[in-house]
């Protein structure tokens, strides 16, 4: 059986996870004392949607700035343990460092080091044959620069009339090129590009769907699901399975590289 090949394209970052408990505050300060229990990071951003997508019968390509020092290596190394390849484009800046502080299931601080990945110099071409080798292309966009990199997006509004392209936004990033099969801003993130804060998630998908000249835009609503507006057809709620706990961050990300995964396996 051939394998699909899915190339993610965007922003890449090192999350790292501090896990602890606490049953005292500091006596300096009211702020709890931690008792570190472990460390946990790996590939964020663009580099977690890669991972998430990875494995099966799915090759998995990254397309994403990337930087020649520590953090950056252990982000690479991350991305190899996962089996995804990486093309780099060239990087400005440190690589950004998003920490997260949590204690049992409750995350108490965000340490955000280094960044943003802003990306500089000319499109590889080992970035354009992966573009025209991919079977469906996911562009996940975290603010810092590289879906806003012409030469990349004229590429990819070439590729998009010949294979699925999976835009999933950020509101510092740039628009979606025309063209793509589904767009996936949160509800937050649609309503910020709309310019409402106050509206109702599907008129937001049916308004953003005319605005990007996409196929699809779904706005994601956390545990009640996704709004899906397609060309031609109705807005309908698709709803989420029931999860009464666990840690939402990434849910985006794994709902962008799952449909992303699908379509270059040939799936509507």
């Amino acid at each position: 059986m051939s394998r699909a090949n899915l190339v993610v394209v965007g922003d890449v970052v090192l999350d790292r996870e501090v896990v602890g408990s606490t049953t005292r505050l500091c006596p300096d300060a009211p702020a709890p004392v931690i008792d570190v229990e472990r460390v946990d990071e790996g590939p964020g951003g663009a580099g977690l949607a890669a991972v998430l997508g990875a494995g099966g019968d799915v090759t998995v390509t990254l397309i994403s700035p990337a930087a020649d020092d520590a953090a950056g290596e252990r982000v690479r190394a991350g991305l190899d343990a996962a089996g995804v390849r990486l093309v780099a484009l060239g990087h400005e800046g440190a690589t950004r460092t998003k920490c997260r502080i949590r204690i049992a299931d409750q995350v108490v601080a965000r340490l955000d080091e280094g960044g943003p990945a802003t990306p500089r110099g000319d499109l590889p071409v080992q970035a354009l044959n992966a573009l025209e080798e991919a079977d469906a292309i996911l562009v996940s966009c975290y603010g810092a620069g590289t879906s806003a990199l012409e030469p990349l997006r004229r590429a990819l509004a070439r590729r998009a009339a010949h294979v699925p392209v999976i835009w999933d936004p950020h509101p510092r990033g740039a628009p979606p090129v025309p063209g793509c099969a589904l767009v996936t801003p949160n509800a937050a993130e649609a309503a910020a590009v709309s310019g409402r804060s106050v509206a109702r998630p599907p008129d937001l998908a049916a308004e953003l769907l005319r605005r990007w000249r996409c196929a699809a835009v779904s706005v994601t609503v956390g545990a009640d699901g996704v709004w899906l507006a397609r060309a031609g057809g109705d807005v309908v709620r698709i709803p989420a399975r029931e999860c009464h706990d666990g840690d939402s961050c990434g849910a985006g990300d794994r709902y962008a590289s799952a449909v992303a995964a699908a379509l270059a396996r040939g799936r509507e």
